[in-house]
């Protein structure tokens, strides 16, 4: 009878261990994951990682046609093989996070100052919001890439893009896309931010 009680003791004591020690897991801090510079490269973040990015730098911002943007520039990004966390953090800094306010107006769908010079030149208008992501996705393919597009070209500019491929990295496009020569490492900081989502 005492073996028995010994036993169950044991087996008592055995258990609590086991419980302590579950309970008290190091918990790592997760290493965050920053997208690559690369124009020709995958986008690492889903559609509502990137509308969490854009609500969290913009809590005022409209989230539906957020999440129809997010949802475009993935598809699209996949389909061209353009890296769309690129080609979103490239919106959102082009567009103030939808704020605009400069040349390009919201119901220009455009976002990413096409065609953009001046009051005379303010920029390409597109139809629908997805016209106007795939117009972006295709000029960051001129820019990153020299493969052919897989769609209909609806980037009217994107033939004075040259050479093409000139800008394989976000870095290229400081003194090309825009005149700010700090533009990479303006992009490279959203990236950096969008690694938190």
């Amino acid at each position: 009878m005492k073996l028995k009680s010994n036993f169950n003791f044991y087996l008592l004591f055995i258990f609590l261990i086991l419980a302590i020690f579950s309970g008290c897991q190091t918990k790592f801090p997760q290493e965050k994951v920053i997208s690559s510079i690369f124009i020709d490269d995958d986008g690492i973040k889903n559609e509502s990682q990137l509308v969490d990015f854009f609500m969290f730098k913009n809590p005022n911002g409209d989230i539906e046609k957020v999440k129809r943007l997010a949802k475009f520039y993935v598809k699209q990004g996949n389909y061209e093989g353009i890296n769309s966390d690129i080609a979103f953090v490239q919106m959102c800094l082009e567009t103030g996070f939808l704020k605009f306010g400069l040349l390009v107006k919201p119901e220009m769908n455009n976002f990413c100052g096409l065609g953009a010079i001046d009051k005379n030149n303010p920029g390409l208008s597109f139809k629908t919001e997805e016209e106007g992501v795939i117009a972006h996705i295709q000029h960051l393919h001129a820019y990153g890439t020299t493969r052919n597009l897989k769609g209909t070209l609806i980037d009217s500019r994107y033939k004075y893009v040259l050479p093409r491929g000139k800008a394989p990295t976000i870095y290229e496009l400081s003194g090309t896309w825009a005149s700010d020569k700090q533009y990479g490492n303006k992009l490279a900081s959203l990236l950096e931010t969008l690694a938190e989502f």
